[in-house]
């Protein structure tokens, strides 16, 4: 049962790639070489399309489509919002005006963080107070993973990693539509990744990358955050470790430097990994491996005892922010790029 989702989303995504691809050329949908990018040559964008249609046909696919109704037409939103933004470069606000309002719509089919579990016992019930935390949590995993999407492969991977973690997470404790979501996700991004890795054919743009981020918050939020104790909350977060963490860093480094933190700069973890004379497949590779590991941590959080989940946080934690400080991400120093449209 739950290989089918996985295979209808893949078969979908792969085929319509080349048509995306088209679609883009005609369009003038094409990022070309610029400061802010790393590509050295034009290459369509709207990538996100085919995932996005290998998602909505695997999980049309299931019968279970009542339940998947908000996240569909969520979703639908962000792409609308992520193609206008990569054919019309959206500014800023327009663009969280618009995450806001499809997270909005997801909440308003009852998918929210419902209530705090205390570890050492009580319910706290959020009432209203669970709509601007899921809020705040839907529109941060969709800006994590457009933030990341800065190499061949880089974001569509850390995704597919990702959904994978929550999708064991979700097969430990029986969700069912939890595991038909990810697994849908990790399909059609698996499709869609056969012409992303270097050297790309074909990017996903935001159509993409705001799709995929608004995807893992709402798998996050169905599974593991429909109720937050002190140690299903930490299982999203490790599993989107490297996105949140690039992020924060970005946030950090352009606080101590005096910039806005939404002016682009080529600080992020990736570019680092490329000033060290890596490859691009090089440095994906490390990023995955990170990803790997924390993934596994979140799942081994899953089943540990207070002892076990303080050491395991607190050693993922440190192992991050040691290699985040020998790689300079906190150097004040880092280009800056004059884009006032885009956070990357």
């Amino acid at each position: 049962m739950f290989i089918y989702p996985l295979l209808v989303a893949l078969l979908i995504s792969y085929l319509m790639v080349p048509q995306v691809k088209r679609l883009a050329f005609s369009l003038g949908a094409v990022d070309k070489p610029n400061k802010r990018r790393i590509n050295v040559k034009p290459i369509p964008s709207l990538g996100g399309i085919a995932i996005y249609l290998g998602v909505l046909f695997a999980l049309i696919s299931t019968g279970f489509g009542s339940e998947f109704l908000g996240i569909i037409v969520g979703g639908t939103l962000i792409v609308i919002l992520g193609i206008l933004d990569d054919l019309y470069e959206l500014s800023a606000i327009v663009k969280l005006l618009g995450q806001i309002v499809a997270g909005l719509v997801l909440i308003g089919f009852d998918a929210r963080i419902e209530f705090i579990s205390n570890p050492f016992g009580g319910i706290y019930y959020l009432g209203l107070l669970g709509i601007p935390i899921t809020l705040i949590w839907i529109v941060g995993v969709m800006n994590t993973i457009n933030l990341i999407d800065g190499m061949d492969g880089l974001a569509g991977g850390v995704t597919v990693i990702a959904a994978a973690t929550l999708a064991i997470f979700a097969y430990q404790k029986g969700q069912v539509l939890t595991i038909i979501l990810a697994l849908s996700v990790i399909g059609a991004t698996l499709g869609f990744l056969k012409y992303n890795f270097n050297p790309a054919e074909i990017f996903m743009g935001d159509t993409g990358s705001m799709f995929l981020g608004f995807m893992l918050g709402s798998i996050s939020i169905i599974g593991t955050l429909k109720s937050v104790t002190a140690i299903t909350l930490l299982i999203p977060l490790l599993a989107l470790g490297v996105p949140i963490f690039d992020t924060l860093f970005a946030i950090l480094r352009r606080k101590l430097s005096g910039q806005p933190i939404f002016k682009a700069d080529k600080g992020h973890l990736h570019h680092k990994l490329l000033e060290l004379g890596l490859s691009q497949v090089q440095a994906v590779t490390i990023i995955y491996l990170v990803s790997i590991f924390l993934g596994m941590v979140a799942i081994g959080i899953s089943e540990a005892d207070l002892n076990q989940l303080i050491f395991l946080t607190t050693s993922s934690i440190g192992f991050i922010l040691l290699g985040a400080i020998k790689l300079g991400v906190f150097n004040a120093e880092a280009n800056y790029i004059n884009d006032n449209n885009l956070v990357k």
